[in-house]
């Protein structure tokens, strides 16, 4: 009998099921926080101007870094073929090469090293008849997902090495959209393992339309942050709450045709990001007032409550990295809180979609 089937024989009362359920919930929150960290090391990385320092794919002989002079002297060779060294880091030092080597290979390795962590532990627990019926085929596709997100990534890194000296804005926003919906996904499995309490779908439960909006919302965020970082939106009108002393800046349709400022304008991009973080706090406000004047459960209530925390914390600290034009801590800070705001707010939704 294949794995497959042996899981969709197993009797829902699996001997051990509450261990089990443990076991993989912990595995998961072990795999969302990989994740996070690959979210804040691709930060780093594309922060630092890193990603287009190994300039080949090798998706097993590229975990071994060079070992020795020669092969540093091979991999630095192969780095000053492509524009970006001739037009930005002419003259560059072997020891300044390998600074930005080692960010960019440490984001390719977590990426292994998360792939691993994933499907090794997903194979033992399969066939250990531990996972509850249905969920094995929603973890391959996660782990599917993953190995989408590896080729994406080339994808990414290759628009960077011929005719650019960086990447493609679209093809960076895919990358980051890919490893947010990966987080989510990853957050809301382990979420759901083990809940015995099937989702209350009565009329008198509150409906979770808007805890679906904030999700969106952020997902739509996460995509406008790509294009404010990829253009380097973040280093024009570096002021709050106006850009320049006005909120309709001169430039913000700067480019002809039109339709392409959104997406090649670096200021209709911070622009565009500035308008969509006021509408998820205005979400988020909408859905803690309606929690708590509707007399939810104090889960829900605190569930709300600690959203409302980090949408307030991350707006800060945006406009803290705008007005000190995108430093290299407060950059990597803002990343990484955002993925963290979508972990609350998928949480959230969570408790919502239950009525409780």
């Amino acid at each position: 009998m294949t794995a497959i089937g042996t899981m969709k024989n197993q009797p829902a009362d699996r001997a051990g099921s509450a261990a089990w359920d443990r076991a993989v919930r912990i595995w998961l929150y072990t795999v969302a926080g990989l994740v996070l960290a690959m979210i804040t090391v691709g930060g780093a990385t594309r922060l630092t101007d890193s990603g287009l320092s190994i300039t080949e794919w090798q998706p097993l002989l590229g975990a071994i870094p060079p070992l020795t002079e020669a092969h540093w002297l091979e991999a630095f060779a192969k780095y000053k073929q492509i524009p970006e060294y001739h037009l930005v880091n002419k003259g560059m030092s072997l020891e300044a090469f390998k600074a930005i080597y080692w960010w960019e290979w440490g984001h390719r390795f977590l990426g292994r090293m998360i792939g691993l962590a994933f499907a090794l532990p997903l194979a033992i627990f399969w066939f250990a008849g531990a996972l509850r019926p249905g969920y094995g085929l929603k973890f391959l596709g996660v782990l599917a997902l993953g190995g989408l997100q590896g080729a994406i990534g080339w994808y990414m890194v290759k628009s960077g090495l011929v005719d650019r000296v960086d990447v493609s804005q679209y093809r960076l926003a895919l990358h980051l959209t890919v490893a947010f919906l990966i987080l989510a996904l990853v957050v809301w499995l382990a979420l759901d393992v083990g809940n015995a309490e099937r989702t209350n779908t009565s009329p008198q439960n509150r409906s979770a339309t808007l805890a679906w909006l904030i999700v969106g919302a952020i997902f739509l965020q996460v995509v406008l942050g790509a294009f404010v970082a990829s253009l380097k939106g973040g280093l024009v009108y570096n002021t709050w709450p106006t850009m320049g002393g006005t909120l309709f800046p001169h430039d913000l349709m700067a480019i002809e045709p039109w339709y392409h400022n959104p997406f090649e304008n670096p200021v209709m991009a911070q622009f565009n990001h500035r308008l969509v973080a006021y509408t998820v706090v205005l979400l988020v406000a909408l859905e803690a007032w309606r929690t708590f004047a509707s007399g939810a459960s104090d889960k829900a209530k605190a569930s709300v409550a600690l959203l409302v925390v980090g949408v307030l914390g991350q707006v800060a600290l945006g406009i803290w990295t705008l007005l000190e034009a995108v430093p290299l801590s407060l950059g990597i800070a803002h990343q990484s809180c955002a993925a963290i705001l979508l972990i609350l707010a998928v949480r959230h939704l969570h408790v919502a979609r239950r009525g409780v």
